[in-house]
């Protein structure tokens, strides 16, 4: 687990109800159950704040960072889709998008990676498909230097082509494996630690951690597309009831380690 990726899950899943920020000896103690050296910390959140997505706050505790706006919208949006809350209708039609440039290959390995985690999948050289518009979509394209034009689609020929875009047996695979490992994940972290609060977050954190890896594998198609056995399914019910179960000892862990730590004591001479 990488540190820049273990503080989005913090500031995504634990903070939003914390007013999406904590000190940095918060997030240190906070990562220190799931591996994370303090030093690693400090050196994702300088980056963070140099991409954008955290700022520096002065906090009654100490010093901190706080979500910027656009990790705010981002993580948000995330979280919907990570607790598929919400879950879209669909209209029976695609979205085409049809991109100009980028010209440079950073630029256009990062639209890549930004079109593939909203759910679109390449019909062809610059031509991008998804069940469902995104919000998210305009500020994607200003970010990676990219223009681009839209057009709704209701059939194709022949009917399976916009299904052929996604690797859907293997992300059938992938959930099936999931759901073996995080079952054995789960109960390992239960028995690593002796404090019981402590080894709920640290087996929680990691199954959201490993659950919100599928927001760049499952673009979210609709139930519609679907087979009625599909192991996506099976797999967000048993993420949805072990996160439940351990969120009570995981919140309580959490509640401690961004508290204000007790002045020591000075020993008396």
């Amino acid at each position: 687990m990488r540190a820049r990726s273990a503080l989005f899950d913090v500031y995504g899943d634990l903070l939003p109800t914390r007013d999406d920020r904590a000190t940095v000896a918060g997030l240190v103690r906070l990562l220190q159950p799931v591996g994370i050296a303090a030093p690693a910390v400090r050196t994702a959140i300088s980056r963070m704040v140099t991409q954008g997505w955290l700022e520096p706050v002065l906090l009654e505790e100490g010093r901190g960072y706080a979500a910027t706006e656009q990790a705010v919208r981002r993580l948000a949006r995330a979280a919907q889709r990570i607790y598929r809350v919400h879950p879209r209708q669909w209209d029976g039609r695609w979205q085409l998008v049809l991109v100009s440039g980028p010209s440079s290959r950073t630029q256009r390995a990062r639209l890549q990676r930004e079109l593939g985690y909203l759910g679109y999948a390449e019909l062809r050289p610059y031509s991008w498909l998804s069940p469902h518009p995104h919000e998210e979509l305009a500020e994607v394209l200003e970010r990676c230097e990219t223009e681009a034009v839209f057009a709704s689609v209701a059939t194709f020929d022949p009917p399976e082509t916009p299904l052929s875009c996604w690797d859907l047996d293997g992300l059938a695979r992938a959930y099936e494996e999931w759901m073996a490992s995080a079952t054995e994940s789960v109960g390992r972290h239960l028995s690593l630690h002796a404090d019981p609060d402590e080894g709920a977050f640290a087996a929680r954190f990691h199954l959201v951690h490993e659950w919100r890896k599928f927001l760049f594998a499952d673009p979210g198609l609709p139930g519609e597309l679907l087979p009625s056995d599909w192991p996506g399914h099976r797999a967000a019910r048993f993420f949805a009831d072990e996160a439940e179960r351990l969120r009570a000892p995981s919140e309580r862990f959490v509640a401690r380690a961004l508290a204000r730590p007790e002045p020591e004591l000075t020993p008396e001479p």
